[in-house]
């Protein structure tokens, strides 16, 4: 398949010819852009998205959200309304009335509302006392046509135009006035109200927590340096020390399985036969009774062949392993030498929030389109929003752009990385490798965003059902069909699974993307051959390698945390110390992620490396490796192996082997 720009792909015979270079990445130079029309695509959702967020923006408005209403369509402290036909009390200035007031609590929804300076401050049991409280405070409860001193008892209803009575102490809540508990009065719109105030009643618990946090906040973004540090750290630490902690945890995982195992069958052995009448059997050690001898049996059967699968698991991977440990070593060497890789998910982190912020602000403007009406729906005038058929499906367009944007970020995060690796790894003198980053983000940029819009977009089409069944499920709680339940739920772990298998695949194709210029599909189709010929290196690195990512990840917060433990615990000022530990720990185990994730692309990336410089050099004259020596161990292992294999075959033969038999290179 061509490229837009009428390039040719790179010609993978010519790349195996000894007389062509056997460079990969000199291949791409006759690329220009891949998977223009996905490009185009996401432009033109781009498009639609920027229209949907300037016809929100033109007719909604978000102040209406973040203040509220009133009946009348007046958005409170607003100094300008604009005037609904057929309300009277429309347009108004509500200039300083910033809180929502309810005419009555019980039914708050189909009550009269309007726009109030302060929310009543005391409880007020009958008209009189709303009387007297407009007196004393010049706050008006009652609709802004209504003098509150001629208003009659037959006035104070939930309708309008003042207040039921009664009025209870309130206090604002994100600009609405929320009543507190009466101690006197608990029917059950009352006792409603009260547990969801008891929820502020921990006030003093917030208060005290917040204060904690302001007065040790320099400390927690010093501890959060020193976390950045210490991540630093082991990512250096990564590179010397990777083989002695890969082995270290499979050797406990060989002895953890055998001790295990021993374990339980010493457990059946020494509990009783079946016939024996016993009351409780006490097994020492772990301080646990059990009654019954052939469970422990079944358990120590399964242990038992657990354990055995595993040994032989590790026998045939015991070669993997040790690669493993050699793309680490590797791994460290190239974030050593481009030390800017580690810095990549700031810059995503920025993208994704700058991103999620405007996404944020337009669904507000969205959330308030309509066209404002007088109504009669609750008995009295008052406005309606009306919204119609095209600005209805605003929403769902917003919310798949949301997963298709954060997707198209995540898959540049992974691109660039992986671009970067491949340049700094086909290059023999890496010395003069220059701003091998700023030339990924580059071809990033001329070549590729349309095949990364290709493949972001095939991970939104399977996100989007797995939110809609997932959607479907929690409004199906209540439902007794447990076979619609159980299906429901297979849907959607078959969808998570699919969708954890094309995002892995997909950075894979990205690589090969990288190397050798192709279009998505072709990558993708390399790379997930790339990764079936190589299953055990991928589930080796993929096991060992990822848990050895993990116990870096919680080294750095545990070293963190033991800081913050010695240090915020002498601060004498802090009610709770132990609350401004908790959020260091959570912020330096992101840190980490932060830095081990890049460490973790960069290993998968020097995988297809390896492999793709393997099948295309051979180590002759002209055709020389780009890999380390290091890693030439495992090609000069699988050559010998080879090199054997065709001797037995020809001597089994009748041929003589020293005819026709090639040297396999040295290294």
């Amino acid at each position: 398949m061509g490229n837009c720009c009428g390039g040719e792909e790179p010609d993978r015979d010519k790349l195996d010819g000894s007389k062509t270079s056997r460079n990969p990445l000199s291949a791409r130079k006759n690329i220009c852009c891949t998977d223009v029309i996905f490009l185009l695509l996401l432009l033109c959702f781009w498009g639609l998205l920027g229209f949907i967020a300037v016809h929100s923006i033109i007719n909604g408005d978000a102040k209406r959200l973040f203040y509220g209403y009133d009946s009348f369509g007046n958005t409170c402290n607003q100094q300008y309304n604009r005037p609904i036909e057929n309300l009277s009390l429309s347009g108004r200035n509500t200039l300083g009335k910033p809180n929502v007031f309810f005419m009555s609590v019980s039914d708050p929804l189909e009550s009269m509302q309007v726009c109030v300076s302060r929310c009543p401050n005391e409880t007020l049991r009958d008209f009189q006392a709303v009387k007297r409280f407009t007196q004393k405070t010049n706050i008006s409860l009652c609709r802004y046509d209504v003098d509150v001193e001629k208003a009659t008892e037959d006035m104070f209803t939930k309708t309008g135009p003042c207040p039921d009575v009664k009025v209870y102490n309130s206090f604002s809540l994100l600009f609405r006035c929320v009543p507190y508990p009466d101690k006197e009065d608990f029917n059950s719109s009352q006792k409603i109200i009260k547990k969801f105030v008891e929820v502020f009643e921990l006030d003093d618990l917030f208060r005290k927590v917040l204060n904690d946090v302001y007065v040790c906040w320099r400390e927690m973004l010093a501890l959060c340096g020193i976390a950045v540090i210490i991540a630093f750290l082991v990512v250096l630490i990564m590179r010397f020390l990777a083989s002695i902690v890969v082995w270290l945890i499979v050797i406990l995982a060989i002895i953890g399985s055998l001790v295990g195992t021993g374990f339980l069958w010493w457990t059946w052995f020494r509990l009783p036969s079946e016939g024996v009448r016993v009351e409780r059997s006490h097994i020492p050690i772990i301080n646990v009774d059990v009654k019954n001898k052939t469970t422990f049996l079944v358990f120590s059967i399964t242990a038992s062949v657990l354990t055995v699968i595993l040994l032989l698991i590790l026998l045939v991977m015991r070669k993997r392993i040790a690669l493993v440990v050699a793309l680490f070593h590797e791994a460290g060497k190239c974030l050593v030498a481009i030390p800017l890789l580690l810095i990549q998910p700031l810059w995503t982190f920025v993208a994704l929030f700058a991103f999620l912020v405007y996404w944020v602000w337009i669904l507000a403007y969205i959330a308030t389109l309509g066209t404002p009406a007088a109504s009669r729906k609750f008995g009295f005038d008052s406005v309606e929003y009306k919204l119609d058929a095209f600005p209805k499906q605003f929403w769902w367009i917003h919310v798949i752009g949301l997963i298709w944007t954060s997707e198209f970020i995540l898959a540049c995060q992974q691109f660039v990385i992986a671009s970067a690796v491949a340049n700094w790894y086909f290059c023999h003198d890496k010395k003069r490798l220059s701003c091998p980053l700023g030339g990924a983000v580059k071809v990033l940029i001329l070549h590729h965003l349309g095949s990364i819009s290709l493949g972001s977009f095939i991970i939104t089409l399977v996100k989007i059902p797995r939110y809609i069944l997932m959607y479907i499920q929690e409004k199906c709680k209540a439902s007794d069909n447990a076979c619609a339940k159980c299906c429901l739920k297979s849907c959607i772990c078959c969808l998570w699974c699919l969708e954890k298998l094309l995002k892995f695949l997909n950075q894979n194709a990205y690589t090969i993307i990288a190397i050798e210029g192709s279009n998505f599909c072709s990558a993708a189709q390399k790379a997930f051959g790339i990764l079936t010929s190589n299953v055990l290196r991928v589930a080796a690195i993929n096991s060992v390698g990822a848990f050895v990512l993990f116990l870096g990840k919680v080294g750095v917060m545990a070293s963190t945390c033991a800081i913050a433990i010695v240090w915020l615990k002498s601060m004498e000022t802090l009610h709770y110390f132990a609350i401004p530990v908790l959020f260091v720990s959570v912020f330096s185990f992101l840190i980490a992620h932060c830095f081990l994730s890049v460490y973790e692309m960069v290993v998968d990336a020097l995988l297809m490396c390896f492999c793709e410089d393997s099948s295309i050099n051979d180590g002759s004259p002209g055709r020389e490796y780009f890999m380390s020596t290091s890693l030439k161990e495992f090609i000069s292992d699988s050559s010998r192996r080879m090199e054997n294999l065709e001797k037995s075959h020809k001597t089994s033969s009748g041929v003589d082997p020293s005819e026709n038999t090639e040297l396999s290179p040295r290294h």
